[in-house]
């Protein structure tokens, strides 16, 4: 398993326009978003990166929406991903698309990300699987410098222990794009609907809805002390004789 933190330098997309099929992606959890913006309640959500900027959240009841990146033209703060320049426990929702694919240190990210995330807040991560069409296409020599191949994938089993270590529930979990081609999409997702859910784990795409829980602490008792063992009580008497 390759480690976590990389010190090579990664490129990151800005826009949906720099990736191949980046179109077809971006609408593909565009509806998934869709599906899950009416279930999400509160005043702050955070777009982090610019892909996640282009993704549009207009049903969802959270007013307050900020968009974080350096390069795309939606956003309106410039920060690094990193260092969030916001109060601790800030946000309600938070949206990864395609971040840590693309991060030199994924851990620190998530890390800082739940720091500004409230207490059972929301955060939503998505993301290459390396485990797929796409994964196998990335170890090309003419493909792996160029985006959408570049990136650092991790498998989505990674990715959701990453989130339980960080004490979140994983609420859904959807794989998808087995056929990754935007060309005649209409068969290949016909295709990939006959072949049932035991074909997803080798799905291109992840769609991950994690909620961040806190938990009352409650005192333990230690399981090193022993029980008493039961020992017969000796009792002193004198026998009268008569």
């Amino acid at each position: 398993m390759k480690p976590a933190r990389s010190f090579k330098k990664l490129e990151k997309p800005h826009s949906w326009s720099q990736l191949k099929n980046g179109q077809w992606v971006s609408e593909s959890i565009q509806t998934r978003i869709d599906e899950w913006c009416p279930k999400l309640f509160g005043y702050h959500m955070l777009k982090l990166g610019g892909l996640s900027c282009e993704l549009t959240s207009f049903n969802c009841n959270i007013q307050h929406q900020v968009h974080l990146d350096i390069q795309n033209p939606l956003h309106n703060i410039i920060a690094d991903g990193f260092n969030l320049p916001f109060l601790e426990k800030s946000f309600d929702v938070v949206v990864l698309a395609h971040q840590l694919d693309y991060c030199n240190d994924p851990h620190r990210m998530l890390r800082e990300v739940d720091r500004v995330m409230i207490d059972d807040g929301y955060i939503i991560i998505t993301g290459f699987n390396p485990v797929s069409l796409t994964g196998l296409s990335s170890l090309m020599p003419w493909r792996k410098n160029n985006l959408p191949w570049s990136g650092r994938m991790f498998t989505p089993s990674r990715i959701k222990d990453w989130l339980n270590i960080l004490n979140y529930q994983i609420l859904d979990c959807d794989q998808y794009a087995l056929f990754p081609m935007e060309t005649y999409r209409t068969m290949w997702t016909w295709l990939e609907n006959s072949l049932g859910d035991w074909a997803s784990p080798m799905g291109s795409l992840y769609f991950i809805v994690a909620r961040k829980r806190s938990y009352p602490l409650k005192p333990i008792k230690p399981h090193w002390k022993l029980k008493r063992k039961l020992t017969p009580v000796s009792v002193n008497y004198k026998i009268s004789s008569k």
